[in-house]
């Protein structure tokens, strides 16, 4: 029997294609100012007492890379770049806006809405895809790293994707909300289980 390992799951900073409301996936914009604020303020609580990050974990996105080497500057710890921990892909959508896909593509996004795990953007990645992926990459450090607390920078696609495999859900429109944008989402994995430990926490004294 190995120790659990604390994953803490953070997604990266307010980017300018996320305040425009547009698709990123595999494609990326630089942190806003304001997303660089609010990075560098969770990076102070997350090097706070209450935590003992050993490492950190991050998507190779550059919007990734840039909020793992702002935590950093607090936490002075080694860095890994995970490809599967990168966003899901969202095909030809992505770079569009919201607004733009419900358009022009109103009743296949619904199509895909009600698929839950089997959505999958036109000629992109389906979340049980995503959800295999990521939960390889956290049963591999599980294993490596048995007993350390792990912090692991991602995005909000990937991050849905373990929690709602953990707690069983569908991932369908009409299931109450379970986790918020800009929380940290802490998982343990434990022999290759992984286990939903605490969700929503926010920076604070």
């Amino acid at each position: 029997m190995s120790a659990a390992t604390l994953f803490g799951l953070f997604r990266h900073g307010q980017t300018i294609w996320n305040k425009q409301k547009r698709v990123q996936g595999r494609l990326d914009s630089p942190l806003t100012a304001e997303g660089i604020a609010a990075v560098r303020e969770w990076a102070r609580f997350l090097a706070s007492p209450r935590w003992n990050w050993a490492r950190i974990i991050t998507s190779p996105t550059p919007r990734a890379r840039a909020t793992a080497r702002l935590i950093n500057e607090q936490l002075h710890v080694e860095i890994q770049e995970e490809d599967d921990l990168r966003e899901q892909d969202w095909g030809i959508w992505e770079g569009l806006s919201w607004s733009e896909i419900v358009e022009n593509s109103a009743e296949m996004l619904q199509e895909q809405i009600e698929k839950g795990w089997s959505f999958r953007p036109p000629q992109g990645e389906s979340r049980a895809e995503v959800r295999s992926r990521a939960r390889t990459v956290l049963s591999s450090y599980g294993h490596k790293y048995s007993g350390e607390q792990i912090l692991v920078v991602t995005h909000q696609g990937v991050i849905k994707s373990l929690v709602y495999s953990i707690e069983k859900r569908l991932f369908l429109p009409e299931e109450p909300k379970l986790i918020d944008k800009n929380r940290l989402q802490t998982i343990s994995c434990c022999n290759d289980t992984l286990t939903g430990f605490a969700y929503n926490i926010q920076p604070s004294a």
